[in-house]
């Protein structure tokens, strides 16, 4: 009777301990304050491991007891760490930050988002980055146009070519940055880095269609030239910007102007319906109501949809459109047709005022 006892009695203490361990265990690796939610951003390099990540959580003042949490990392079966910029708070456990890292979780990495619109200009991209960014919109453009800068990008990136070094093309990088939005995940971007994201998009989207690029009658810097005057010229549906690429291809074939007055905006860095007449007849190389073929350049950030639209652009005999101010685009064959069209839906003040 006395040896049960002694043995209840040492089983006591064993439970009593094993429950005191495994309560300053869980504790361990509790949260450090459930109450404080304020954000903290971790970065965890490629390569990190398990115990090296709990250190740099330590680090950051979000692991209650190191010992406990290197335990943790040792047993809590993370195999996939993935370097990235988390966003974390106090008020998190430790497997909770464990298990996020591991997965990748999008939830907690840092999400800084830089938008690249379809139809922007280079100027308004770089407004875009400096609105999320230490750097300033003349910084960001200073880099894009720097030629040090784009040769080492056309060493990298076979669809850019020393065409966009040209003496008349306004800015080199125009056309180039595909349009999306980009979540920056390093707390301390460069305009390079950044800059390639959009280009690494470009790449594939070219990539996949580069046989097709590469049979038709176009160099790829002429090949977006054309999609981005679609571009602007308005494709909000398949069936428009294939059939503005259509028209726009048989002025080319004849030699003819473009006759787009969105190339002319792009001279003056602005979208706008009313343009001056000042502003019509410049003699910008830029101006595609005045010279014949394709002018120097893109003029916009360029979608799918066009590039899609002039791999596949209509047989049609339509040689001018018009948009009117509803967004209806109305073909003609004859200059007649056209200014009937013209004349049948005109912009009105209120229009322009929208």
């Amino acid at each position: 009777m006395a040896k049960l006892k002694v043995l209840f009695i040492i089983l006591l203490i064993v439970v009593v301990a094993f429950s005191a361990g495994l309560f300053a265990y869980l504790s361990g690796i509790g949260a450090v304050d459930s109450d404080d939610t304020e954000d903290v951003s971790v970065v965890i390099p490629q390569g990190s491991g398990a115990s090296a990540i709990v250190e740099i959580l330590d680090d950051a003042g979000l692991v209650k007891n190191p010992t406990f949490a290197k335990i943790n990392a040792r047993i809590g079966g993370y195999d996939s760490l993935q370097a990235n910029t988390y966003i974390f708070n106090k008020s998190m456990t430790l497997p909770e930050m464990m298990k996020a890292i591991n997965t990748g979780d999008f939830d907690y990495i840092s999400k800084t988002a830089f938008r690249v619109a379809e139809g922007y200009r280079l100027t308004q991209s770089a407004e875009a980055l400096a609105s999320v960014t230490p750097y300033s919109a003349k910084e960001v453009l200073a880099k894009w146009d720097d030629e040090t800068y784009v040769r080492e990008l056309i060493d990298k990136y076979w669809f850019l070519t020393d065409d966009v070094l040209d003496d008349d093309v306004i800015h080199p990088l125009e056309g180039y940055l595909f349009p999306d939005t980009y979540f920056i995940m390093d707390t301390e971007p460069s305009i390079e880095s950044i800059t390639e994201l959009a280009l690494d998009r470009m790449d594939a989207v070219l990539t996949e269609r580069k046989s097709e690029i590469e049979n038709s009658n176009y160099s790829v810097h002429e090949f977006l030239t054309l999609a981005s005057i679609v571009t602007k010229e308005g494709c909000a549906t398949d069936e428009d910007a294939a059939h503005i690429a259509g028209v726009f291809v048989n002025r080319l074939k004849k030699d003819m102007s473009l006759g787009s007055d969105v190339t002319v905006c792009y001279i003056f860095d602005e979208d706008r319906v009313d343009l001056k007449v000042s502003q019509l007849e410049s003699d910008s190389p830029y101006n595609a109501r005045k010279v014949s073929g394709l002018i120097p350049g893109p003029i916009c950030a360029v979608p799918e949809i066009a590039i899609d639209g002039v791999l596949n652009y209509a047989d049609t005999d339509d040689m001018f459109f018009y948009a009117g101010p509803d967004g209806t685009i109305y073909y003609a064959k004859t200059n007649e047709e056209h200014e009937k069209n013209v004349q049948a839906h005109p912009w009105t003040e209120e229009d322009l005022e929208q």
